[in-house]
């Protein structure tokens, strides 16, 4: 009888403790994107449509015109690792949450301190450090599950998306890496026993990014001094040239690129070559 009474309590005491396991109905996921010399990751929750609307007066999902936390359960979380610009204004790096007001025409973007917060009933206006109102877009196809992304990515610039239904909001991000990186090729072009890729680098930084071609043109001037069988870097010149309004440099330049390049066999580089001497 004790063996039996002991038995049962055993097996009562793991019904009591037993758990089931469902899945999230709302899973959170964390996207970590590379941006400029840092990155930038957004954790959050993702809801699904399962037939209701959304964005609509008196949706059940998101109703225009009310602060919506821009996902499910807790706050939306960004993390910039380096200050970025939203809507004309600094932000300094570190983590925010991203609530929005729906509109029909145009969404208040808001990243705001509060990033322990569930949902919005915690949000205040008080901790907003930025607000930019974009204007939503209309899909053709729709998105069942809540989406964050970030895309259009440029070496300075970015855009968080947000895409769920038949909608899609994008929010502009920039970043200002070039008194870093100046500072970087300055360190790094002292001395006399600098690597030619060091050159080339400074040279594909002031061509693509900064813009500042006269450097541009020194810096693969030197690149091609330490390594002047490198057909990529007289290709590099010769946009360069192009840029300054120097087609008969270019195109000596260019022709160099494509003999080289052949001779070794590189047909994407004579092509390319060719495509620029088409060009001036």
């Amino acid at each position: 009888m004790k063996k039996i009474f002991f038995a049962l309590v055993t097996i009562l005491g793991l019904s009591a403790n037993a758990q089931i396991k469902m899945p999230a109905a709302s899973p959170s996921q964390t996207i970590s994107q590379e941006f400029g010399l840092g990155k930038i990751e957004i954790t959050y929750a993702r809801p699904s449509l399962k037939g209701r609307a959304v964005f609509g007066k008196g949706s059940l999902l998101a109703p225009v015109g009310e602060v919506w936390r821009t996902g499910a359960n807790s706050a939306t979380k960004v993390t910039f690792s380096d200050a970025v610009t939203i809507g004309g204004k600094e932000i300094a790096a570190g983590a925010y949450a991203i609530f929005t007001i729906p509109g029909e025409k145009e969404w208040t973007i808001i990243f705001n301190t509060n990033v322990k917060s569930w949902g919005s009933s915690d949000y205040k206006t008080a901790d907003d450090v930025v607000r930019v109102k974009v204007a939503p877009q209309t899909t053709n196809n729709s998105t069942e599950t809540f989406t964050i992304g970030v895309d259009n990515i440029t070496a300075t610039s970015a855009e968080i998306s947000l895409k769920w239904g038949t909608t899609l909001v994008s929010v502009p991000v920039t970043t200002d890496i070039k008194p870093t990186v100046r500072k970087q090729i300055e360190e790094a072009t002292k001395g006399t026993n600098v690597n030619s890729n060091v050159y080339q680098t400074a040279a594909n930084f002031f061509y693509d990014i900064d813009k500042d071609y006269d450097k541009a043109l020194v810096y693969v001037d030197k690149a091609i001094a330490g390594n002047g069988k490198a057909y990529w870097l007289y290709l590099l010149k010769a946009k360069v040239q192009k840029e300054l309004g120097d087609k008969k440099g270019a195109k000596v330049s260019a022709e160099t690129c494509a003999t080289i390049a052949a001779a070794e066999k590189n047909a994407d580089y004579v092509r390319s070559a060719n495509d620029l001497l088409k060009s001036l």
